[in-house]
């Protein structure tokens, strides 16, 4: 491979993964997040994806890489359409209700998925509109580096499609490192979902719309089950005193 992907690939399984943990590792070292430093953490990677993005995109097509090969066709627009709605309702109810699952465990049971929703998942309509641009841009974006970039590399290079299914999903996972063992244990598993679709339909859009209904479903159902610890006691303790 010639020397820049191979740097796009360092990027995504070295850089990418360290930056995400030094990030979350500087957020749970602080006592409280505050609105605007959440605003600030979705406008920056919002930032960061389409300029990741715009890169990748420059560099394949100097090197000769084609919509199609990148999953950016729509060969079968009407099964393809219906693939990727029907798709994106069944995993955004699977997500609502582990939630909901988790929501109702104990706090301290909860591990690092209760200190990540506390951090980084809107606790305000200001700051939902925001994470709703940040949750549909990963899925635009990510789609494109992983499932579109990524598999259209390790295939021209002659891996076999379940290969490099497997190799996007590892980067995938690694990429969300920051969310602990098991979430990227969870996420390489959700690489495998999606990057199966990208062979099924030889295109990105049902993933786009999969990934991205992920996305929405945990900034808007994440804060209602994940609520912070003492806030159920806070909230009664605000009811008796109107009472």
């Amino acid at each position: 491979m010639p020397w820049d992907i191979w740097l796009i690939f360092f990027v995504l399984g070295v850089i990418l993964p360290w930056r995400g943990r030094m990030r979350m590792k500087k957020l749970l070292a602080l006592p409280h997040v505050s609105a605007v430093e959440r605003l600030a953490l979705y406008a920056s990677t919002i930032a960061f994806q389409w300029v990741a993005v715009a890169v990748v995109a420059w560099r394949a097509k100097a090197h000769g890489f084609t919509a199609s090969q990148l999953g950016l066709t729509i060969p079968d627009g009407s099964r393809i359409l219906v693939a990727a709605l029907i798709g994106a309702l069944i995993i955004a109810a699977l997500q609502w209700l582990n939630l909901r699952r988790v929501g109702k465990l104990p706090v301290e049971a909860r591990g690092s998925l209760q200190a990540l929703a506390e951090r980084i998942l809107p606790q305000s309509t200001v700051e939902l509109l925001p994470y709703l641009a940040l949750a549909i841009t990963a899925g635009l974006c990510e789609e494109f580096l992983y499932r579109g970039f990524a598999i259209a590399v390790f295939v021209h290079v002659g891996l076999q499609a379940w290969a490099a299914v497997l190799a996007s999903s590892v980067l995938f996972g690694l990429a969300h490192s920051y969310q602990g063992r098991g979430g990227m244990m969870m996420t390489l598993v959700i690489g495998l979902v999606l990057g199966s679709s990208r062979l099924a339909y030889d295109s990105l859009v049902p993933a786009i719309f999969w990934h991205s209904a992920v996305d929405v479903v945990a900034g808007t159902a994440g804060p209602r089950y994940l609520k912070p610890r003492g806030s159920g006691s806070l909230e009664k303790e605000n009811l008796v005193q109107q009472g």
